[in-house]
């Protein structure tokens, strides 16, 4: 027995892009991205296939971390008619509301084989801390 997975109205509005949205159309998308914590920092991966580093922009402000990314329409072939077009082009922006735990002043990305990962550490005031725990002498925590 196969699975099949159909959904029918993706498939429909896919096939209406293709006759009233060009790649030409300057628009923005939305990207794909994952955000997972370890200990110290998040890591914001984004997948950004096709575009080149230097058209990659990434900005803070306010604990918002912005992503903008652009991704050029490729350059018609003579003699060539392109039968079907599903890849976006045009700009690409996410925005990321980083909160009030992270230090800002301290994020670092990297770009490889379309991958952007931006590690966003966290601040040390928002870090687990241990706290000891003293043996008491006989007397209430009420009376110190």
């Amino acid at each position: 027995m196969t699975l099949v997975r159909n959904d029918s109205f993706r498939d429909i509005d896919r096939f209406l892009k293709q006759f009233w949205v060009t790649p030409e159309v300057n628009r923005f998308h939305t990207v794909p991205m994952d955000v997972y914590r370890n200990d110290d920092s998040f890591l914001v991966v984004v997948d950004l296939p096709g575009v080149s580093a230097d058209k990659i922009d990434l900005t803070v402000e306010n604990n918002v971390l912005s992503i903008h990314a652009e991704r050029s329409v490729p350059t018609s072939v003579e003699g060539v008619e392109r039968s079907l077009a599903e890849r976006p082009y045009g700009e690409f922006r996410r925005q990321v509301y980083l909160g009030t735990n992270v230090d800002a002043e301290h994020i670092r990305a990297s770009y490889e084989d379309g991958i952007l990962t931006v590690v966003v550490p966290i601040a040390a005031h928002a870090k687990p801390r241990r706290i000891d725990v003293s043996p008491s002498k006989g007397t209430s925590v009420l009376d110190a």
